[in-house]
């Protein structure tokens, strides 16, 4: 269980990260990216930030490595706004959860209409 400060560092990552690829970062490999979630090492020396990208697996990389080239000025943002002996290094992920919701979404839409029709032949 994380401690709550590696918790509160690890929102703190991801607000400034998540501001500074929306506002600062100029590079065009680096587009409809969204954080979703930082996990921070107890000893607060690395941060893994998981990152979902809108796209397909060719444009996900792309993007990726765009993210892992600004890793350095991303990192001097989180130095300026979090007060630590060591500024966590950055890695970045992608984060498979949105693409998992977004299977499992299409598989009960396509279960939901064939229920539908067994339930209207039940009550006729």
């Amino acid at each position: 269980m994380p401690t709550r400060r590696v918790l509160k560092a690890a929102e703190a990552i991801r607000e400034v990260v998540s501001m500074a690829i929306l506002t600062e970062l100029r590079d065009p490999r680096i587009r409809d990216v969204t954080v979703t979630y930082v996990e921070v090492s107890p000893d607060m020396r690395q941060a893994k930030v998981h990152v979902s990208v809108m796209g397909d697996e060719s444009k996900q990389n792309l993007s990726l490595r765009g993210l892992q080239n600004a890793a350095g000025f991303l990192q001097q943002k989180v130095a300026k706004r979090i007060d630590t002996r060591y500024t966590p290094r950055l890695k970045f992920e992608l984060d498979q959860g949105v693409k998992h919701s977004i299977e499992v979404t299409r598989i009960l839409a396509e279960l939901l209409p064939e229920d539908k029709e067994d339930t209207e032949t039940d009550n006729g």
